[in-house]
């Protein structure tokens, strides 16, 4: 089960990273999109919103404060899906449905977030877990262990 879920980990942390890496880097293409759907000051919500993802996912793979990485991907996606997918406004059925389904596939990733936040820290497999100080940490260097590390 452990491996089970420092994978799903993997893949869930994963998947906000990428995107939070994907707006930083193209902002500039994703602002006017943003613009057309409302958003106030479009450039600057792509950036934050892009520190929101790569923020919540690194903590989430990582295991390093993952109820506070949880808690970004949830900020980013509620008020996201809110704004940019918009499925009762739209009158085209096409539309009407890929907006509905982003709108939803938002709602379960919701849901996962709010899931995981139900895990006893530290995760397993974590570095928070391994910052625990009920277990020991060492150093392994040219064939001699550091025991304690400097602060």
């Amino acid at each position: 089960m452990r491996a089970l879920f420092v994978v799903g980990r993997a893949v869930f942390g994963g998947f906000f990273a990428y995107s939070g890496i994907n707006h930083l880097q193209h902002s500039a293409g994703m602002t006017p999109y943003a613009a057309a759907k409302g958003v106030p000051a479009p450039e600057q919500a792509i950036q934050a919103s892009g520190a929101l993802l790569l923020a919540g996912g690194l903590s989430v793979m990582a295991g390093i404060k993952p109820r506070q990485g949880l808690l970004a991907i949830i900020a980013f996606l509620i008020p996201t899906s809110l704004q940019m997918h918009r499925f009762w406004e739209e009158t085209d059925p096409q539309k009407h449905q890929a907006e509905m389904i982003n709108f939803m596939k938002n709602m379960a990733l919701v849901g996962a977030a709010l899931t995981m936040m139900q895990i006893k820290e530290p995760w397993p497999a974590s570095v928070d877990a391994a910052r625990a100080a009920d277990e020991e940490m060492f150093v392994r260097l040219g064939g001699r262990e550091f025991r304690s590390l400097p602060a």
